[in-house]
């Protein structure tokens, strides 16, 4: 199923990360910035738009992932297959389960050497967003072939349990 994120990656995760017990509010990180009211805007992808170009910026204002120059010659862009095995590296901290298996990939789109990737989280006020976009970033932009990584964190549709695969269903009791 690809590359798995080493343990001591995991555990410096789970240091800026607190797991809330029975009875209390899950809380963010002291560092955790909320993002703006516009970008609380739920937005649904469009399938015919072209990717960001390399001036573009992301709707969080930052310019887009570069992951090196364009491709060598002869090299290819990977498969999308190739880009969901690179995102089962992005894990849930607190369910501990990838984002693919979870159901919260809605969308790869690959063309030349430009990805965009459209995921979703279990719930809008999950705090992790700015982190899995980093992880899609760092995990899809090691790709051969890869020179650009954009990433949108949508909320339509919303996530529901039916969306996870079957051995994430298992491994979560439902």
């Amino acid at each position: 199923m690809g590359r798995r994120i080493p343990r001591a990656r995991l555990e410096a995760v789970d240091e800026n990360w607190h797991t809330p017990q029975a009875g209390e509010h899950p809380q963010a990180p002291a560092d955790y910035e909320p993002a703006s009211a516009a970008s609380e805007q739920p937005s649904v992808p469009d399938e015919h738009a072209p990717l960001a170009s390399a001036d573009a910026q992301r709707p969080d204002g930052q310019a887009p992932t570069t992951a090196g120059a364009t491709p060598a010659q002869g090299e290819q862009a990977p498969s999308v297959d190739d880009v969901m095995d690179a995102l089962s590296n992005v894990i849930d901290p607190e369910l501990g389960l990838d984002f693919v298996e979870l159901g919260l990939i809605y969308g790869v789109e690959v063309q030349a050497g430009d990805v965009h990737v459209t995921f979703t989280l279990t719930t809008p006020g999950c705090p992790i967003g700015p982190m899995v976009t980093e992880q899609i970033d760092e995990f899809v932009g090691e790709l051969d072939g890869v020179r650009n990584v954009t990433s949108e964190m949508v909320f339509t549709p919303p996530w529901s349990p039916e969306k996870m695969s079957e051995d994430a269903k298992f491994a979560l009791g439902f």
